[in-house]
C-alpha cells in the first residue's frame, strides 16, 4: 500500500451541538466525523497527540461578542493541540515533525504550515508545549512579571493556584525572589501539592471565608501582587489584603464563567483608590512579544528543577467534553489534557 492511500481521509471531531445555559452538560456536545480536505501547497496533515481544554473556551460557547469569536453551532470546536506531521506539502515542515497549532478537538487536522510552531521535544515531552512551555506558561510568566509588575521581595497571592497557570505563577515568583507566595485551591490534596511545589502557604477556599484565610496566610505583612484566576470572593479578599501600590493581574474569573445572571463587582473596590492599586486585565495574545524571553527562562527552570508541572490526562477524543466539564469543576491538578 502506498503512503498516499494509507493517509486518513476523514477525522472524528467534537462539535458544539447547542449553547450551554449555565454549566455545560454532555448534550451540548456531539461526536461527529467529517471529510479531510486534500492538501494544498504550503499545507500539512497533522495527527493530534494531545488537545488542550481550557477555561476560556466556556466564554466562546456563548453567542456574544468577545475578544475571541464564539464557537459556531454544529461545527468542530478548536483550541490548542500538539501533534505529529504525517504528510506535508510545505518545505517548512516535514513528516515526523511535532507541531503546536489551534485545531484541537479533532483527531486529524489539515492546516497551513505557517499556522504551526515546532515543539522542541528534545527539551520536554510534546504535552509540555500545551502547558509549561506553551501558552499556559507564557500566561503565567507575562501575567506575573509584565502585567503584575512583580519585583523581587514582593509577596504574591495566586488563586486557582493548583491549576495549569496558577501553579506556574507561584513557582516563577519563588524562582524570581518572592518574599512569600500564597495559593488557594479547592481540595486538601491540592493544598498539599502547592506546598510540595514550594508555596510558602496555601489554603482550601472551601474551609472558611477567603478573606480570613488570606489574612492569616499573609502573616500581617499583606500582599503586593495578586494573580487572579477566580474573581468573586477571591478578588474581594485580595483587595483587602493588598499593600499600597499593589498590583492585580486579572487573568480569569472562573467563579463566574457559568453564571446565568450578572455578577456584582467586589464590594470593597473603593480600596483601590486609597491604596493606589493597579488592576489590569490581560490576554496572552497581547503578550506574544515576550515569548522568546519566556521560553529561554522556562526551559532553564524546568531543566534545573526550579519549576515543575502537573498534568491531568484524559484518554480518548470522545471524553474531551467530560474533561472540559470536569475542568470547570476543578477536577484537574495542573494542565487538563486529552490524549488521543
Amino acid at each position: 500500500m502506498s503512503i498516499a492511500t494509507a493517509l486518513p481521509t476523514s477525522t472524528r471531531e467534537i462539535r458544539l451541538a447547542s449553547r450551554p445555559a449555565g454549566r455545560p452538560v454532555p448534550e451540548n456536545f456531539r461526536l461527529a466525523e467529517s471529510a479531510l480536505p486534500e492538501l494544498q501547497d504550503g499545507q500539512i496533515l497533522v495527527r493530534n497527540l494531545y488537545i488542550s481544554v481550557d477555561p476560556y473556551m466556556r466564554g466562546r460557547m456563548n453567542d456574544v461578542k468577545s475578544y475571541s469569536a464564539p464557537f459556531a453551532l454544529d461545527a468542530a470546536l478548536d483550541g490548542g493541540a500538539v501533534g505529529e506531521v504525517i504528510a506535508s506539502r510545505s518545505e517548512a515542515r516535514k513528516a515526523g515533525d511535532v507541531v503546536v497549532h489551534q485545531l484541537g478537538w479533532r483527531e486529524y487536522a489539515v492546516l497551513d504550515a505557517d499556522a504551526t510552531t515546532v515543539a522542541r521535544t528534545d527539551l520536554a515531552p510534546a504535552s509540555a508545549f500545551l502547558g509549561a512551555l506553551g501558552m499556559t506558561g507564557l500566561t503565567a510568566y507575562a501575567g506575573l512579571l509584565k502585567v503584575g509588575e512583580f519585583k523581587p521581595g514582593d509577596a504574591v497571592f495566586v488563586s486557582g493556584a493548583a491549576g495549569a497557570v496558577g501553579s506556574l505563577v507561584g513557582q516563577i515568583a519563588k524562582a524570581m525572589g518572592a518574599s512569600r507566595v500564597i495559593g488557594s485551591a479547592g481540595t486538601p490534596e491540592k493544598v498539599a501539592r502547592l506546598l510540595e511545589l514550594g508555596f510558602d502557604a496555601a489554603f482550601n477556599y472551601r474551609d472558611a471565608p477567603v478573606r480570613d484565610q488570606l489574612k492569616a496566610a499573609a502573616d500581617g505583612k499583606g500582599i503586593d501582587v495578586y494573580f487572579d484566576n477566580v474573581g468573586g470572593e477571591h478578588l474581594e479578599a485580595a483587595l483587602a489584603e493588598l499593600n499600597v501600590g499593589g498590583h492585580v493581574a486579572m487573568c480569569g474569573a472562573i467563579a463566574q464563567y457559568n453564571a446565568t445572571e450578572p455578577t456584582p463587582a467586589p464590594r470593597n473596590l473603593m480600596l483601590a483608590i486609597g491604596k493606589q492599586l493597579t488592576l489590569r486585565g490581560f490576554l496572552v495574545g497581547g503578550q506574544r512579544q515576550h515569548r522568546a524571553e519566556f521560553f529561554e527562562k522556562m526551559s532553564a527552570w524546568l531543566a534545573d528543577g526550579s519549576v515543575r508541572y502537573d498534568e491531568t490526562v484524559v484518554d480518548g477524543l470522545e471524553n474531551a467534553p467530560r474533561a472540559f466539564m470536569d475542568l470547570l469543576d476543578g477536577a484537574n491538578t495542573g494542565k487538563m489534557l486529552v490524549r488521543l
